[in-house]
């Protein structure tokens, strides 16, 4: 009855999520409000083991940084830079916005990233009149195609190195960098082809204007400028050194946070940083968070997890492959964290049937958890931001045109990562045999 309820309650939220007739947020938040009142868990529970408030926080934190930067004109400065380097034409644009966002989803995690740079995008394509959906597009996939890229990139993967000692950081680098810059060039040259006919200048004096910008115009060169790039660089190489010195990327960022607060309190004031604050994306994750947890609670993710080992009765080749499939289509329909969670000790046992190299079943995971965030808007944490940042923006990415494009990429991106794992780790197996 309580696996029927959960699920029930899973189903009928993600209708109207996907609807749209309702806010978001209250849908979520309604349907994890309905599993605590039919005793699916309590309380204590989802607020101790199911809402992620790790993530809740990191995304509070940068988004206060980013608030608080955005006034001083920085974004609108290196928008326009941007832009003139590459004259302002379309294409390119959306290609080295795409290019800066995986790499930058590679370095730092792909939820930062978007954080700095979709108000980039969204200046450019207001000056330049051009539809900003293409746009929107290309970040999210970008961001959650090289998040895929290193150990840092996406929670799934750092999930995955904290479990398997082994696994470094130049272990995901060697292992699933490669297969990640083949996925992005397949993505960004198909979007190209896609939007060819929307990404063309409608009127040249645009471009015109936009060449004979000063940017240094849009800085407001106040301490506020020069505390915010110093505080935001520092919270930037605290994310790159968390390999080294192990602290918390949430810590991290909570601490530039509350430092950037404090030093711009006078200028900035903390009670309008907080209004300017993505409110509706926070509490669309926490209810996101319930509703998952519920099918967690119920056991759904564990006996999806154990039929996989189930079915595949041991085989490697079939087990991968299997792992890689159903992570991928399987995280684009709820977060890809708790699945990644259940996941783990599962393969974790499969050493005690006599399966001796784990590798590439975790290699199948983690592709598979993060290539699948791109099915859906509400597939990963990175896209669910982005789906908040335009909303506030007024350029609202519909969640049924998004699946559109989403589904086929997430297809696409496994078919390849089939061919990878299977040639790179499956075949060689199978000839020592």
């Amino acid at each position: 009855m309580s696996s029927t309820i959960a699920i029930s309650v899973f189903v009928v939220s993600y209708f109207f999520i996907m609807t749209e007739k309702i806010n978001r947020a209250l849908v979520a938040l309604s349907g994890g409000t309905l599993l605590l009142l039919t005793g699916i868990y309590q309380w204590e529970d989802a607020y101790s083991n199911y809402i992620d408030w790790d993530t809740v926080t990191l995304l509070f934190s940068m988004m206060v940084l980013v608030s608080i930067t955005k006034k001083t004109g920085l974004f609108e400065f290196i928008a326009i830079r941007f832009a003139q380097k590459v004259k302002g034409k379309p294409i390119p644009l959306l290609f080295g916005s795409s290019l800066m966002t995986a790499i930058g989803s590679a370095l730092l995690d792909n939820v930062t990233t978007v954080l700095l740079f979709v108000p980039i995008i969204l200046t450019l394509t207001k000056l330049l009149e051009l539809n900003s959906f293409p746009y929107l597009l290309t970040i999210i996939f970008s961001a959650n195609i090289g998040g895929t890229a290193t150990l840092i990139g996406d929670p799934p993967n750092i999930m995955i190195g904290q479990a398997v000692e082994h696994l470094s950081f130049t272990s995901f680098l060697v292992n699933v960098a490669p297969i990640s810059l083949l996925i992005f060039l397949v993505m960004i040259f198909s979007v190209i082809f896609l939007f060819k006919n929307q990404l063309k200048i409608k009127d040249e004096s645009f471009v015109n204007q936009l060449m004979e910008m000063e940017g240094e115009h849009y800085l407001k060169k106040t301490p506020m400028l020069y505390q915010s790039i110093t505080v935001l660089s520092l919270t930037i190489i605290g994310f790159l050194l968390h390999p080294v010195f192990h602290i918390e990327l949430t810590t991290v960022a909570v601490c530039g946070a509350l430092l950037l607060l404090l030093m711009t309190e006078k200028e900035a004031g903390t009670e309008k940083i907080f209004e300017q604050v993505e409110w509706v994306t926070l509490f669309f994750f926490i209810g996101l968070f319930m509703l998952v947890g519920g099918l967690e609670e119920v056991g759904v993710i564990d006996e999806l997890s154990r039929g996989i080992m189930w079915m595949t009765e041991g085989d490697l080749t079939y087990t991968a492959l299997l792992i890689l499939w159903t992570s991928g289509l399987f995280s684009g329909i709820v977060d890809n964290i708790p699945f990644v969670a259940a996941m783990i000790p599962v393969i974790k046992e499969f050493q005690s049937y006599g399966m001796a190299n784990l590798d590439p079943l975790w290699w199948s995971l983690a592709l598979g958890a993060c290539l699948g965030g791109n099915g859906t808007l509400i597939g990963a944490s990175a896209n669910v931001v982005v789906a908040g940042l335009a909303e506030g923006a007024k350029q609202r990415i519909p969640f049924v045109r998004f699946l559109l494009y989403g589904i086929p990429l997430v297809i696409v991106s496994l078919i390849i990562s089939t061919i990878y794992i299977y040639i790179r780790y499956l075949l060689p197996f199978q000839e020592a045999l």
